[in-house]
């Protein structure tokens, strides 16, 4: 059929272009990042991708969050800019004085490996690719140097991300036997490099939780396997960097 003259839609589909333009579309309540169409609501909730999904075993709210006891934890947070120069001082000394005695002198220890001779000499790369690489060579320099860098083991890899780190490992270990990569990160990802490994034989698993909410002992492959575990990371900051501290310490007293 022929369109009228300031119509979109032929006689045919004009009755249901105009039914679809009258149904009102809404913010989805999970994720106003898109929207859905308000009579089929309902409907998409119980299928939207954000909604929340059952927890695994792993999962136990705040288990490496640390002690909550009132006296932990100051009744208000105030930045440090808020202070006076009265009360800095005061903060400054009560730092000094906590500190007194502990050896705070921290050496780098910079070194590479043989695995990212390849990548690091490749004329491609940019400055910021150059950095990340040499990070990652001193890394799995560090892990050989401490005799960790082998087969029949976890690496738990805490940050992940991209999942960089834990491939340039597995490619230092080659066809090492018994390998397992357990990557952990709270956001979903782009662009993994997990799946350059799925036919090899290192097993790959992927874990989004964050690690504050992490129980090592509750992994299936931990409790199965009874591999030793190795924690690996590059993307932390110095409070996740404690807690995983605290993850393994926890995970090596319990015996697994």
């Amino acid at each position: 059929m022929v369109v009228a003259a300031g119509k979109r839609f032929c006689g045919e589909h004009a009755g249901a272009a105009e039914e679809e333009d009258a149904r009102k579309r809404i913010l989805c309540p999970l994720d106003p990042k898109h929207t859905v169409y308000e009579d089929q609501l309902a409907k998409h909730l119980k299928k939207c991708n954000s909604r929340e999904k059952p927890k695994p075993d792993f999962y136990i709210q705040d288990i490496n969050a640390g002690l909550r006891d009132e006296t932990e934890i100051p009744e208000q947070l105030v930045p440090i800019s808020s202070l006076s120069e009265e009360q800095l001082e005061k903060l400054i000394k009560k730092l000094r004085k906590a500190s007194e005695g502990l050896n705070s002198t921290l050496k780098d220890h910079i070194m590479s490996h043989p695995a990212l001779h390849d990548a690091l000499k490749d004329p491609k790369n940019g400055d910021s690719a150059t950095k990340h690489l040499k990070q990652q060579a001193s890394i799995l320099g560090n892990i050989e140097n401490l005799k960790l860098l082998g087969p029949r083991r976890c690496f738990v890899e805490f940050g992940a991300g991209k999942g960089k780190l834990s491939h340039w490992v597995d490619i230092a270990l080659k066809d090492a036997e018994k390998v397992h990569f357990i990557l952990v990160e709270k956001v979903t990802t782009r662009f993994k490099v997990d799946g350059k490994h799925r036919k090899k034989n290192s097993v790959f698993e992927r874990l989004q939780i964050d690690i504050q909410h992490l129980c090592l002992n509750k992994i299936p492959v931990l409790r199965e396997e009874k591999l030793p575990v190795v924690g690996i990371g590059k993307h932390l900051c110095g409070m996740a960097t404690g807690v995983i501290g605290d993850i393994m310490w926890a995970k090596n007293i319990s015996g697994l």
